[in-house]
């Protein structure tokens, strides 16, 4: 069969990085599971084993010169995972073949290289989460005193400001790169656990010596990155590791899902638009249409990302005592496709807020079309300090509101005259010719623009300045489609 007659993932060829697929590639995973075992011998022999320079260097050696095809073979006879690459690496290091996985359970080599692989991933989403933020940054300050009609229920509401409202995006992924962040702080290494988590075996290899066997389970953690290895497990980490993995990633695509649809009825409303290529095409048959194509992307795979959580909390809830396999298969799928997607959700995400495309002319007509029912309030406290009726006037104005409403709604005019209506209005006379003053829409946008200055001073400015220096920031790679 050629390639093209066999399934291929999407989230691999056309969504996620190549930087992020590569994580997650055999050559990744099976390479850091030969590390596992090359550093476990390592410090077996620091604490006093049996174990020769000779077979260390052995095992060194070949560390990334896989086998596929044997390994295969060994697992067709097998029927295990894991002593199949047991097999393999001993063929080529023949000397270290009798101490390979010396003490070790088939967890010890899948957990570990799965939490290795898991913080190499969440150290590149934080690092893209970061640069992320860095482009809402400067979105937000280039538009935080461009006037804009605010929504609730999608229905007209007070004035706000362009930037302001990117403030409320940028706010939901900067608690997302703070939760990651924590996560990455705080996860553990699995460790030396044993078959139930007794560590059993390595108290057997070292003679009951507990203390040499918290350093080999110390050692290891430090060899790998980890600050420290779980407490107690049983034959697994517990799943509420990845559970929780799964959440924050969830929640990555939830803020830029929200990001995604806003944009959708932004573009709606011709306020802004995504980026638009010179030949790109928006629909086969309507020849004018342009669709918020990568807004949409965003939505579709957030809920892919999404639908993997479910599966984490199922697998947390369903793990028997000391271990079950029932975790094996589904963890396998889950959470590469969850950080493949998050990896293609930031992506697809930059490039909009890079790109993002302010039409100031829409958004002022439509400020100036509700403008003067806002306007309303302060006209009913102006007449009534200069000794008008606040009932009276507060109906005056909603039946001339009304009208004015219904003449648009029916397209009997197109502009809003109701500040004209109310100047003609005998209980406003006093104040008629002040009314005009009243329409600045910078009258109405509140602290909007120093919310935003707040917001980037106080708050994502110094996150992504600490995460550039401890992380370093991620560049995006063009997408792939």
């Amino acid at each position: 069969m050629s390639d093209n007659d066999i399934y291929s993932n999407p989230l691999v060829t056309r969504y996620a990085s190549k930087d992020m697929v590569r994580i997650f590639s055999n050559n990744s995973r099976y390479s850091t599971w030969r590390r596992l075992w090359a550093t476990l011998a390592r410090e077996e022999k620091r604490l006093g084993l049996d174990i020769s320079d000779e077979q260390l260097k052995a095992l060194d050696s070949h560390l990334t010169d896989i086998d596929f095809d044997a390994v295969a073979k060994y697992e067709k006879e097998l029927r295990h995972d894991v002593m199949a690459h047991v097999s393999a690496y001993g063929d080529v290091a023949p000397s270290a073949k009798g101490i390979i996985h010396l003490g070790a359970t088939s967890c010890f080599i899948t957990d570990n290289a799965d939490l290795v692989l898991n913080q190499q991933a969440c150290e590149m989403v934080a690092g893209k989460l970061a640069t992320l933020l860095k482009s809402f940054g400067v979105f937000c300050r280039e538009n935080s005193k461009t006037p804009c009609l605010g929504w609730t229920h999608f229905q007209p509401a007070q004035l706000t400001t362009v930037g302001k409202r990117a403030t409320l995006w940028a706010q939901d992924l900067l608690m997302d790169l703070k939760q990651i962040r924590h996560y990455l702080d705080t996860m553990p290494f699995r460790g030396v656990k044993g078959t139930t988590g007794t560590q059993g075996s390595f108290m057997e290899l070292f003679d009951g010596d507990y203390e040499k066997v918290k350093s080999l389970d110390k050692g290891l953690a430090r060899h790998f990155g980890f600050a420290k290895t779980v407490a107690v497990s049983g034959q697994t980490y517990t799943r509420k590791v990845d559970e929780q993995l799964l959440s924050i990633l969830s929640g990555i695509a939830s803020s830029a899902a929200k990001f995604a649809n806003d944009i959708r009825l932004l573009m709606h409303l011709r306020e802004l638009e995504e980026p638009f290529q010179k030949k790109q095409i928006g629909s086969s048959a309507m020849a004018y249409k342009r669709n918020p194509m990568r807004s949409e992307r965003i939505c579709s795979l957030s809920r892919v990302v999404q639908a993997q959580l479910s599966i984490l909390t199922q697998t947390v809830s369903t793990q028997w005592l000391e271990r079950t396999l029932d975790d094996s298969a589904c963890r396998r799928i889950a959470i590469p496709e969850a950080f493949m997607g998050v990896d293609a959700i930031l992506s697809i995400v930059n490039e909009v807020i890079s790109g993002l495309v302010v039409y100031p002319e829409r958004i002022g007509a439509r400020v100036s079309m509700e403008l003067p029912f806002m306007a309303t309030e302060k006209i009913i406290m102006e007449c009534v300090k200069k000794g008008g009726d606040r009932q009276e006037a507060h109906e005056v104005i909603r039946t001339c509101s009304m009208e004015v409403r219904m003449a648009i709604d029916k397209g009997e005019q197109v502009e809003n005259n109701l500040i004209e209506k109310l100047k003609a209005e005998p209980l406003f006379a006093s104040i008629a010719d002040q009314m005009d003053g009243w329409m600045d829409p910078m009258r109405f946008i509140g602290a909007a623009p120093m919310q935003v200055d707040d917001f980037l001073a106080q708050e994502l400015d110094p996150e992504v300045e600490k995460a550039e220096a401890e992380l370093s920031l991620m560049s995006f790679e063009p997408l792939k489609v």
